[in-house]
């Protein structure tokens, strides 16, 4: 899979942006802008972002190349092959933001999948980042070594375990942290896969990818698949499952 963009969250806060134009357009991104906490400031700014909201088209690629020059990073409102950057639909449950992008190609998609998502994500969701927040010191004791600690998060944030994210009322991390648990030890898991279509892993596969950290497989494996891994996890081509797969757990993909 190739990205052509890699979504980042970007600190705003006292920070200036540029923003140019007026109008419906202009006025939503102001309100985006300020509720991130940036400087709004006009085109003599000393600022690394822009937005440009013209609505006349040869205004707006004027100053769109005088930004440029400068070397600002551009969003030009409804003209994707213009931007360097794009604006997300956005789920906020402070502190968590859940950011919906299309790179340009429909913020009617993006909007339209943000209000189906706002139903799946309950308010309690902000809590629970926040006592994890609160709890992390707590949890590095617990687990001081950094996969058993990442396997412990994982099987704690499961469908229906201690911190399942989705469930509408919060999970006390404190409780789980005094409880304990077993990461999963260093262990192989075999994974056949019935089918080539990434829309067929099961919740339990996708999980156990989501959490590996290397993935063993054939060369008929597809890249969607793996690309179901973490992006630091390792993955390692082969003809048949390693003897010792190393520390940590690692998942062997076959296609059945």
């Amino acid at each position: 899979m190739s990205w052509h963009s890699l979504p980042l969250f970007v600190r705003l806060a006292g920070r200036p942006v540029i923003l140019l134009g007026d109008g419906e357009a202009a006025e939503a991104k102001r309100r985006l802008l300020e509720r991130a906490g940036a400087v709004i400031g006009d085109e003599e700014s000393a600022a690394v972002l822009a937005i440009v909201a013209i609505a006349d088209e040869e205004g707006a690629r004027a100053a769109v190349e005088r930004l440029r020059v400068r070397g600002i990073l551009v969003n030009a409102v409804d003209r994707p092959d213009w931007c360097d950057f794009t604006l997300p639909a956005i789920i906020d449950r402070d502190p968590v933001l859940v950011a919906i992008g299309t790179g340009g190609a429909s913020a009617g998609l993006a909007a339209a999948l943000r209000q189906r998502l706002e139903a799946l994500l309950p308010a309690s969701l902000g809590a629970v980042a926040t006592a994890l927040f609160a709890g992390r010191e707590a949890i590095r004791r617990a687990y001081p070594d950094q996969g058993d600690r990442r396997r412990a998060l994982g099987n704690a944030l499961a469908e229906g375990a201690a911190l399942d994210p989705l469930r509408a009322d919060k999970g006390d991390v404190a409780a789980w942290i005094a409880a304990g648990s077993d990461p999963s030890r260093p262990k192989l898991v075999e994974i056949v896969l019935t089918s080539a279509d990434v829309d067929d892993l099961t919740l339990r596969q996708a999980r156990t990818l989501a959490l590996a950290d290397r993935i063993f497989h054939r060369a008929d494996v597809p890249a969607a698949i793996l690309d179901r891994a973490r992006a630091d996890a390792a993955r390692i081509e082969c003809a048949a499952p390693p003897d010792d797969p190393g520390d940590g757990l690692s998942v062997d993909l076959t296609l059945g």
